[in-house]
């Protein structure tokens, strides 16, 4: 075979040439020949790297270089083309030296694989497999599984490949298993997974959790049961119900439906039943239900699809019915007849069973009407599995059962023997008293008795729950007019335990109700209405003051019993028992027996008993707190008014004053200037307008309402400067700023009745103020100054010295705070600002000065204006109300004294003489 031109050396070839005689075995050399003749066709190549190879057959590099050329030249060839056996062939030249080297077997193992040679690359994997260590099968492996998966790959070849695979590498049984649901081999898939599940060391490498697992087998056995066979299906499934109780609701659906699949359609309904018997979620019932529903419904209207039968079956009917095919009569025993099919042996053979019946369609329709009619029972079965000792759902139990008596008294019986006191949820005795009320209403007083005997010597977790059932026992007494043994029931339970009971209970260690429930005061409280209702004042009596021996009587009791004496003419003894009332209980649950009883005591004796009365008041305010004492103090002031002195109320009005709390004094100050203009007439409240703005007590707010109404009422009576000498007093309290009503008011007042210079005195009082205002709050945090709130001064000193603010400062801001009416004078220097006091002044030593104007009033000897010379000084009548009710009264009296001849009144002072001579 002559070699063509071109492949011999050329003359730049000459020098890779020689050097290449020189030393044949050197790689070096022959890779750069390589490299330098890169560009060269690769016939000419090829014949370098068969001369290199036959020099170097062991050389890695060269034979890896030399395929990767080989494989580049086929890449764009079609399958068939001769230069993949070539390829082939080189492949197999390179292994005989290269057969440790992975990567030239996975270079010939894809080629292969890309051109669809089956046997070829399944035997050359082998070889692979064979020929490199096992360290380095885990390369070959992946390449191989991925060749035995190809579509149109015969099944049992890729069975045995992951067989082989999993003796080396067990933990990729999930990739087997994959295969194997892929290719639909559900029995191995069953039992490898199955194999996987009992297996403790386990882990998966694809991070899927046994319970992840298990749900994957429940479903591969349950939508594949008639292919799978040998495992335990439903020993399977329960283990699964009983390890994952997340899941319990969807597994028992799944048992069910392994048996639906192999038409066992009777043992799927008891699953169903069992699954809704036994589970404990309400959501887990509900998944049952519906699958349950769902089965039931889809029978049913398989079997009316399918219940009309055509003339034709019918026809053959009647003619198996007679003669057979075969000749045989129809009195001739059919098992002789070997020539029926099994379908037919089975119809002859059944015919007439009532369970084979085809036309059962009335009986599948009631099978699903009484399962819906279930559901509320079957629900209610759930939640009293999650906690039977839930006493509201047996009371919906029994509602359920609501027309069925027998089934109510079953469910009852049930639900006390089930509840226990101490764990239940709920009132454990409403279970016996509805119990004893279904007998009753069923008029079986005898078994009514029978229920509450056995529920009293039930030890609840409370007394009030056994005294309940002793009321109720009592009140279906009553209702059936055995009045006798409603009283004989409540002496009985209200019977104390004898000393040898309370010691052996003492002993035990175990306290029932039992002994406590003789202290039970609602037990107390219905004795006590009943013996009110049937029994005598005597007994009744008896049974309040045992109530009080032991102790628990409430103030609802104290007046109760009181008020039952008083109804029976016994008022002394209703106010001994009003007396001990106020003995035993504290405030503020003895405010209603104070109240009851004064208001009583005042009602009966009203001025025939009036210093005991006026004790009991005493008394009654000393035992009560300031912020609930302004109602007493009223209506002690209403005993004065109208059993007692004048004076003597307005004495009780004044320690109201005092007495009631800072919130509470402006509205009593109120009522004690209203009550004080009533009976002595206006001039009597300045008084107490003083008493009220001096040392009354009310907060700056308070203090300023009341200085409004003092100057209204000065102004109403003409005392003009008393009224603006209360709008300067006032004035400290107002911040121009904030109090706009006070000042919009003072303003009226001074267009009204003031002139320029006391127009002008008001204008720089208020810049007085508000500078004063401004500089309190630059000066003091703003915690400290609160709008309408009384600043105490000495707190205000200690924060100021700690921010050190000399003593000078402070001195300076206390007269700013709390000006006082001696230290603000008039322009003059002399007068002093604050109200004119209409009857006593207080003084600084304590003593009383009597009221006597120090101020003479300059008035002009000539007037020099023709417009003051027409001024008219107009005269009003004194109001009424200035006299007051006192004086009212007399004119009343003196209109019936009237002189009847005519005379003329007398006047006012004489008539008060005449009436204080007839009175004395």
């Amino acid at each position: 075979m002559s070699i063509p031109k071109e492949l011999y050396p050329s003359q730049d070839d000459l020098l890779y040439e020689e050097e290449l005689l020189r030393n044949p075995f050197s790689l070096k050399l022959w890779w750069r020949y390589l490299i330098a003749r890169a560009e060269s066709p690769f016939k000419k190549r090829f014949v370098i790297y068969e001369r290199a190879l036959k020099a170097l057959p062991g050389s890695y590099k060269l034979w890896h270089a030399y395929l990767r050329e080989r494989l580049e030249i086929v890449r764009n060839l079609p399958i068939t083309h001769s230069q993949y056996e070539t390829l082939n062939n080189t492949f197999e030249r390179a292994l005989v030296t290269m057969h440790k080297m992975p990567r030239i077997w996975i270079m010939y193992l894809l080629t292969l694989t890309e051109q669809k040679l089956v046997t070829r690359t399944r035997r050359t994997f082998d070889r692979a497999l064979c020929a490199l260590p096992v360290t380095q099968h885990d390369r070959i492996w992946e390449p191989y599984l991925v060749f035995v998966s190809q579509r149109g790959m015969p099944i049992e070849t890729p069975l045995r490949v992951y067989r082989r695979y999993l003796t080396y590498d067990p933990t990729h049984i999930e990739d087997f298993i994959e295969f194997l649901v892929n290719s639909s081999l559900w029995q191995e898939a069953a039992e490898r997974l199955a194999s996987v599940l009992n297996d403790d060391q386990f882990f998966s490498i694809k991070g899927k959790t046994k319970h992840r697992l298990w749900l994957e087998l429940c479903d591969l056995l349950t939508k594949h049961a008639t292919e799978v066979s040998g495992l335990n299906v439903d020993a399977i499934i329960r283990g699964g119900i009983r390890k994952f109780t997340d899941e319990v609701g969807r597994l028992w659906t799944s048992l069910a439906e392994y048996y639906i699949r192999r038409n066992l359609h009777e043992k799927a309904r008891d699953i169903f039943e069992e699954g809704m018997k036994t589970v404990i979620t309400v959501r887990d019932f509900s998944v049952i239900f519906d699958a349950y529903a769902q089965f039931e419904e889809s029978m049913l209207a398989f079997k009316m699809e399918n219940m009309d039968l055509s003339d034709e079956d019918e026809q053959e009917g009647e003619e198996e019915d007679g003669i057979q095919e075969n000749g045989f009569e129809e009195d001739e025993d059919i098992r002789l007849d070997v020539n029926l099919s099994v379908a037919k042996f089975e119809k002859k053979i059944l015919d007439g069973f009532w369970l084979h019946d085809d036309k059962d369609v009335d009986l599948r329709l009631a099978r699903l009407e009484n399962l819906m009619v279930r559901r509320p029972e079957l629900a209610n079965s759930v939640l009293l599995r999650q906690n039977p000792h839930n006493v509201e759902q047996w009371h919906r139990r029994v509602k359920l059962f609501e027309g069925n008596p027998t089934k109510q008294i079953l469910t009852y019986t049930e639900a006390v023997r089930t509840v226990d006191p101490m764990k239940a949820v709920g009132k454990p005795h409403t279970l016996w008293v509805a119990f004893a009320k279904l007998y009753e209403s069923h008029k079986d007083i005898a078994n009514a008795r029978v229920i509450f005997d056995k529920a009293v010597q039930v030890n609840y977790k409370a007394v009030d729950h056994l005294a309940s059932i002793w009321c109720e026992w009592a009140e279906m007494e009553l209702r059936h007019n055995n009045f006798k043994k409603a009283l004989e029931l409540m002496r009985r339970a209200t019977a104390e335990p004898s000393v040898e009971v309370k010691r052996r209970v003492a002993a035990d260690g175990n306290e029932p109700v039992q002994i406590k429930l003789h202290k039970s005061l609602r037990l107390w409280t219905f004795y006590v209405d009943l013996e009110e209702s049937l029994g005598t004042l005597e007994s009744t009596c008896a049974v309040y003051e045992r109530i009080l021996d032991l102790r628990i009587a409430t103030p609802q009791i104290i007046i109760n019993y009181a008020v039952l004496l008083e109804d029976n003419k016994y008022f002394e003894d209703a106010f001994k028992v009003y007396e001990r009332g106020v003995k035993i209980f504290k405030y503020p649950h003895v405010k209603d027996i104070w109240v009851t009883y004064l208001s009583k005591f005042v009602r009966r004796y009203g001025r025939t008993k009036l210093e005991r009365a006026r004790e009991l008041f005493e008394h009654a305010i000393e035992m009560t707190p300031s912020d609930q004492v302004k109602p007493l103090y009223l209506q002690y002031a209403k005993l004065e008014e109208e059993y007692g002195l004048a004076k003597r109320a307005m004495k009780v009005y004044d320690q109201a004053t005092k007495a009631v709390p800072s919130n509470e004094k402006l509205a009593m100050y109120e009522i004690y200037i209203a009550r004080a203009a009533e009976i002595f007439g206006v001039p009597r409240t300045r008084e107490i307008y003083e008493q009220a703005i001096e040392n009354g007590g009310l907060p700056d707010r308070d203090g300023k309402a009341m200085c409004l109404k003092y100057a209204e009422l000065e102004k109403s009576l003409g005392e003009i400067d008393r009224a603006r000498g209360i709008y300067v007093y006032a004035s400290q309290f107002a911040d121009p700023r904030s109090d706009v009503d006070f000042w919009n008011k003072w303003h009226e007042f001074e267009v009204q009745h003031g002139n320029e210079d006391t127009f002008r005195e008001m204008l720089r009082i208020k810049r007085s103020v508000s500078a004063s205002y401004s500089q309190t709050h630059f000066i003091l945090p703003e915690y400290v100054m609160q709008k309408d709130q009384k600043m105490d001064l000495d707190d205000a000193r200690d924060k100021l010295k700690q921010a050190g603010v000399s003593e000078d400062e402070m001195a300076a801001l206390e007269r700013q705070l709390a000006p006082s009416a001696n230290d603000v004078a008039t322009k003059e220097g002399s007068r002093k600002v604050g109200f004119v006091s209409a009857g006593v002044e207080s003084q600084a030593d304590g003593g009383i000065k009597s009221n006597v104007n120090n101020e003479d009033i300059e008035l002009p000897d000539e007037s020099d204006s023709e417009e003051e010379d027409r001024v008219e000084i107009t005269q009003k009548d004194v109001p009424s109300a200035v006299f007051g009710g006192l004086v009212r009264k007399r004119e009343e009296s003196e209109k019936d004294g009237e002189d009847k001849d005519g005379e003329s009144r007398l006047g006012a002072l004489e008539r008060i003489k005449r009436l204080k001579k007839a009175s004395g």
